[in-house]
C-alpha cells in the first residue's frame, strides 16, 4: 500500500514580534469590546491575546486603538495562555494603514 506525503503548510509571511494595541468586539457569548494586545503581527493576520475564549473560524471586529486600521477578522486558532487565550486572526476586509506592509 502506497504512503500518504504529509506536507506541512507553511504560512508565506512573517510574523514580526510586536505589542500593538487593539480592541476586539464580536464575541457571540460575552457582548462588548475587549482592549488587549498583540503579541505578533504579520500583513495578513495577527497574534492577540485575550481574556475570552473565541471559536475557530468565528468573527471578530478588529481595531487598532490609534484608530488607523480595522477589519473584519477571522479567528484561526484559539490556544489557552496562562489566565487566559492566545488567538490567531486572519484578516478578511482591511482597511486603513497596518503596522506591517504585504510584500506583494
Amino acid at each position: 500500500m502506497p504512503q500518504k506525503i504529509i506536507r506541512a503548510t507553511r504560512r508565506c509571511e512573517r510574523r514580526v514580534p510586536m505589542e500593538v494595541p487593539v480592541v476586539l468586539d464580536g464575541h457571540r457569548h460575552l457582548p462588548g469590546a475587549e482592549s488587549t494586545f498583540t503579541e505578533n503581527v504579520s500583513a495578513r493576520g495577527a497574534r492577540v491575546l485575550t481574556i475570552r475564549q473565541w471559536e475557530r473560524n468565528a468573527t471578530v471586529s478588529f481595531v487598532s486603538r490609534s484608530g488607523e486600521f480595522r477589519s473584519k477578522a477571522r479567528v484561526a486558532y484559539c490556544q489557552p495562555l496562562g489566565g487566559g487565550f492566545a488567538i490567531g486572526v486572519e484578516f478578511v476586509e482591511p482597511q486603513g494603514r497596518w503596522v506591517v506592509e504585504s510584500a506583494n
